[in-house]
C-alpha cells in the first residue's frame, strides 16, 4: 500500500498515513496530534524492492 506523507497547518506535526489509493481520493486526513483538518499533503521520496541485485 502507498504511503503518504502530511504536515500539519495548524500545529506543524508532521505525520505518514499508509492508506490505498481508494482511501486517499475518498477520505478526510485529520492531525493525529491536534485533530484538525487543516493538513497539506507532501511530497516525499519512494523505494523499490527488486530481487535482482543492481
Amino acid at each position: 500500500m502507498p504511503t503518504y506523507e502530511y504536515l500539519c497547518g495548524d500545529c506543524k506535526h508532521k505525520f505518514i498515513l499508509i492508506m490505498s489509493i481508494y482511501e486517499h481520493d475518498k477520505k478526510k486526513v485529520a492531525c493525529p496530534k491536534c485533530r484538525k483538518k487543516n493538513v497539506k499533503q507532501r511530497i516525499s521520496t519512494f523505494l523499490t524492492k527488486t530481487s535482482r541485485k543492481s
